[in-house]
């Protein structure tokens, strides 16, 4: 354990959708299963806020809800089709009657629920990583996060600290910064320039493509980072020969399906270190072998990436919906005021000429008609 020490902190383990290569992706059962494995966090990928119709009598009342699914639509890992974002909570065709198609067949978790596992006694330790679906509006999406995280008992102290909240587009970080002050913020993504760009300001911690970091340009941002105490977490993270290299990297969490895969590498990494590391880090040309780790790659992946992410969610500055309609208003004012501005000046210009034409044409023809020999 000495030597450990002296080479490297291994990085946490953090289940991807839970646990789930082994259970269906983003249910309560991937989640408690990669807590029961031992993982430090769970990344819950990609909050949706769905309307939900509460029916009382003859009032129904249009309410909202979070729910943690990965598509835009139900049909990949369901056994209903649905597009989320059109569909309601309860009802005939509500989507919580959905079942996942893998086994052991599980409903759809909401958020609340999530939040209610991660309260449990026996979970106070578990870190939630919350994968934001770019869809979503921030400001609605973040009440409601907010709403249910305040519900909790001494959450300022038992909860807010261990979430972390994903952003892909930047036009979140505002309003997260407005409705969830108290909760740290990650960027999610490809590309470590785009990342520098837009959230290095604003982001403690960068939740990085495994791919995104081999190249030079991903080598300068682990750098960058360390030199800024900025936390890096890596996701996909499956095989063993990138688990290594993470490793190597010195970076701070790892995102696998494979929860037990980690864990169970990462205690024969505590034990011996170099025997194992150098059993589990395959080929030193491994980084050389797979398409997906090369430069021309990774500029496609990151242009396909951000074309992904303007056309999902719009421009990358944000504007407040309030701010935005009361700037529209002033600008239209104003420019209905210069425009009334402008043709009172110019009314006025005119006028003398105007008068000047008037007089010409009262004036006598004989006067008029004379020319200077005449007169």
């Amino acid at each position: 354990m000495s030597e450990l020490k002296t080479v490297t902190t291994l990085p946490e383990c953090w289940g991807h959708r839970g646990a789930s290569a082994a259970f269906p992706e983003n249910s309560l059962a991937s989640f408690e299963a990669a807590i029961r494995d031992g993982a430090e966090g769970i990344e819950s990928v990609r909050l949706r806020s769905v309307d939900t119709d509460n029916v009382h009598s003859l009032d129904v009342t249009r309410l909202a809800c979070s729910v943690m699914f990965h598509d835009p639509s139900l049909e990949r890992t369901t056994n209903m089709k649905a597009i989320i974002r059109e569909s309601n909570w309860h009802g005939d065709d509500g989507i919580h009657q959905a079942r996942t198609r893998k086994s052991p067949v599980q409903a759809i978790p909401t958020f609340a629920q999530s939040i209610e596992l991660l309260m449990k006694p026996e979970n106070r330790h578990v870190k939630f990583n919350v994968d934001v679906k770019v869809q979503n509006d921030p400001d609605r999406l973040f009440r409601l996060m907010h709403e249910v995280i305040s519900a909790q008992e001494n959450w300022e102290k038992d909860l807010a600290p261990r979430i972390l909240l994903g952003l892909w587009h930047p036009k979140f970080i505002e309003p997260a910064k407005k409705h969830l002050p108290y909760v740290r913020r990650a960027h999610i993504g490809m590309s470590p320039a785009f990342a520098k760009k837009w959230f290095w300001e604003s982001c403690e911690t960068f939740s990085m493509n495994f791919s995104s970091l081999v190249t030079a340009e991903g080598e300068a941002f682990r750098r960058d980072c360390k030199e800024a105490g900025k936390s890096i977490a890596v996701w996909t993270v499956n095989a063993k020969e990138e688990m290594m290299q993470c490793v190597h990297w010195g970076v701070q969490v790892i995102l696998t399906d494979y929860t037990r895969r980690w864990l169970d590498l990462r205690a024969q990494l505590s034990e011996d270190f170099v025997t194992t590391s150098a059993l589990a880090s395959g080929s030193r040309y491994f980084l050389w072998t797979n398409w997906r780790y090369y430069s021309g790659t990774q500029m496609i992946f990151s242009r396909l990436a951000q074309s992904y992410l303007l056309k999902a969610g719009g421009p990358f500055e944000y504007f407040p919906k309030l701010v935005d309609i009361g700037y529209l208003v002033m600008v239209a004012f104003f420019l209905a005021l210069l425009y009334a501005i402008l043709r009172v000046l110019f009314f006025l210009f005119l006028l003398p000429i105007r008068v000047l034409v008037i007089l010409f044409r009262l004036l006598p023809t004989s006067v008029v008609g004379r020319t200077p020999n005449t007169l």
